[in-house]
């Protein structure tokens, strides 16, 4: 055969070819895509499709819902798929052939339910097929009971997106968690949770509050009085963390919250002023004299302080920690769609008692570790009382205005430096203890003079007083903008005009977790660049008023730090809601997921 016939032959196959696909009839989506939904247990179920030859289901598109909707049903388990180059969508993630996805049901649901299934696919003729809705009815009375100690995979499960990072919901895979895993699992992991959550600023402030305790008890307490006092304590902030959660869970808004006020802060801010002038030897905190007499003569004398201390935690957890973690807004989203206040209310007492198990240790040594008598024993009580004086600003610091804070923080610098002899000459035969200690002394004196120079120029920062001396250092301030909105009317407006995506921050003065992501997160060069295409909005909750409260109800968060992200169309993105603090790597994966 010539190359001429040859090439004749080629493109005659080649048009039978295409006219045949194009005489090819197209398939009724539930031919094409046929769904099957079984039972695994009682609190797993699985969605299988067999797709039809080429054919293939988006995976951004597949959703589930309980219906009547009073429950919701744990993040689904998804298998990785292909990353197509779509000419409706850009690049995506399809399934062809077959896939199974697995969904986690929640501890509450009834043995018989209708749930809705949201698919969408296209054919590779080029015909796209609009969003299905299939009702499925289920029937769990013939399952077999979950496994004990089985646990829903979306624990553990990882959004597979272009760049590989983990952008699922942690606040939903903790409330998967509850619903999905035995009671001793559940309690270890917010043991964990609370170990981890102790390290955060909002658990820091609670060191000085139980050392200062401790040590203004005297030389004399032992070991097991100074474990007491500790328990007493963290048992008082784990309580009220119980309690307020279970409120919080079953009203929708934080109790904390509302305590956030200069009323509140302030009286709470002056009794640790007075603990901290008794230690500075202005006066001896003690009971009255009939009260004492009447506890003397109790067997249980040297315990009458117990109560006390154990409402000092309770009013810590309250006052100090107001800020929303990742492990507390999933047992709090827990309690609110299923109303098992029980089991949220012991994973936050666990929780806290985790976070507790740090100042346990750092209450039980604290007097052991330090001298038990003499000059030095003065010296340690009035740093404690430094300490608490700085806790006190601390706690008042969000309804301060800037220069209020700064002047604090420079008087907290100087003051002390001037009782560790910054001033003083020291003897040509000084120690070497009292050398060391000038030296702290002035390099405190030094901070704190900078810091005053500052203020007098202007400056409202007291991390970084002398930005504003020169460019360089004023650049490294700079931080993401955010417009400010206060209503869901303002949301809903913005979110019609947008053409792009839109990042929505939840923030608040009293949230230490916050002022960590303006200082640390969006503020990095990378992070400030990713943002710089997405429109970026902010809600101000701290006056926790009801447009905030209805703002924070619509996306079920219970207070900041949180962000809500929503796509080019305005539709919330909610496997991509953050909550609590997130690094700035972390939160650029987030990002190059959109």
């Amino acid at each position: 055969m010539s190359n001429a016939r040859l090439f004749i032959f080629v493109l005659g196959l080649l048009a039978a070819t295409v006219s045949a696909a194009a005489d090819e009839p197209l398939l009724d989506p539930e031919q094409a895509y046929r769904l099957e939904v079984r039972a695994i247990d009682k609190s797993l179920l699985e969605a299988r499709w067999r797709i039809a030859e080429g054919y293939y289901l988006y995976r951004s598109k597949i959703g589930f819902a309980i219906k009547p909707g009073a429950l919701k049903t744990g993040e689904p388990v998804f298998p990785p798929g292909k990353i197509k180059d779509d000419e409706f969508f850009g690049k995506v993630e399809t399934y062809r052939n077959e896939v199974a996805i697995r969904i986690p049901m929640p501890a509450a649901i009834p043995e018989k339910f209708t749930l809705a299934v949201s698919s969408q696919g296209c054919s590779d003729l080029g015909v796209c097929f609009p969003p299905q809705t299939q009702q499925v009815d289920v029937d769990l009375t013939a399952a077999p009971a979950a496994p004990l100690g089985a646990v829903s995979p979306v624990v553990t499960a990882k959004a597979d997106d272009a760049s590989g990072a983990d952008t699922g919901n942690s606040a939903t895979q903790i409330e998967s968690l509850l619903s999905g895993g035995s009671m001793l699992l559940i309690l270890a992991s917010f043991f964990g949770f609370g170990i981890a959550l102790s390290l955060t600023p909002c658990v820091f402030p609670m060191i000085p509050i139980l050392s200062g305790i401790i040590v203004n008890h005297g030389t004399s307490v032992t070991r097991a009085r100074a474990a007491g006092l500790s328990a007493a304590y963290v048992l008082g902030m784990a309580v009220t963390y119980a309690v307020a959660g279970v409120v919080a869970g079953l009203s929708g808004t934080l109790v904390s919250g509302a305590l956030q006020n200069p009323w509140v802060l302030g009286s709470f801010a002056a009794v640790f002023v007075a603990l901290s002038l008794s230690m500075f030897g202005f006066y001896e905190l003690q009971l009255p004299k009939e009260l004492q007499s009447r506890l003397s003569s109790s067997t249980n004398a040297r315990k009458g302080s117990i109560g006390g201390i154990a409402l000092m935690g309770a009013l810590s957890a309250l006052i100090v920690g107001p800020c929303v973690a990742a492990p507390l807004a999933g047992a709090l989203l827990y309690i609110a769609k299923t109303n098992d206040a029980a089991l949220g209310g012991i994973a936050l007492f666990t929780m806290a008692l985790g976070m507790g198990t740090p100042l346990m240790l750092v209450g039980i040594f604290s007097r052991s570790l330090l001298p038990k008598a003499g000059a030095w024993m003065t010296v340690v009580t009035r740093g404690f009382g430094v300490a608490l004086l700085a806790t006190a600003l601390w706690i008042v610091s969000p309804v301060l205005p800037g220069w209020a804070v700064m002047l604090g923080v420079a008087l907290l610098l100087i003051i002390p430096a001037i009782y560790l002899h910054a001033l003083d000459p020291l003897p040509v035969a000084a120690s070497g203890w009292k050398r060391l200690w000038k030296g702290v002394g002035v390099s405190m004196l030094v901070a704190g003079c900078g810091i005053m120079v500052g203020l007098l120029s202007g400056a409202r920062d007291p991390l970084q007083p002398l930005a504003g001396f020169h460019s360089a250092a004023a650049a490294t301030t700079e931080t993401t903008r955010f417009d400010r909105i206060a209503t869901e009317q303002e949301l809903d407006a913005r979110l019609k005009i947008v053409n792009g995506p839109v990042l929505l921050d939840f923030y608040a003065d009293w949230c230490v977790s916050c002022k960590e992501m303006e200082k640390l997160t969006f503020a990095d060069p990378a992070v400030r660049s990713r943002l710089a295409g997405m429109t970026t909005l902010q809600v101000d909750v701290t006056a926790n008023n009801e447009a905030d409260k209805a703002l924070l109800k619509r996306f079920q968060l219970f207070g900041p730090p949180a962000i809500v992200m929503f796509d080019a169309h305005g539709k919330e993105l909610a496997n991509k809601q953050v909550v609590g603090f997130i690094p700035p790597d972390k939160f650029l994966g987030v990002l190059k997921s959109l």
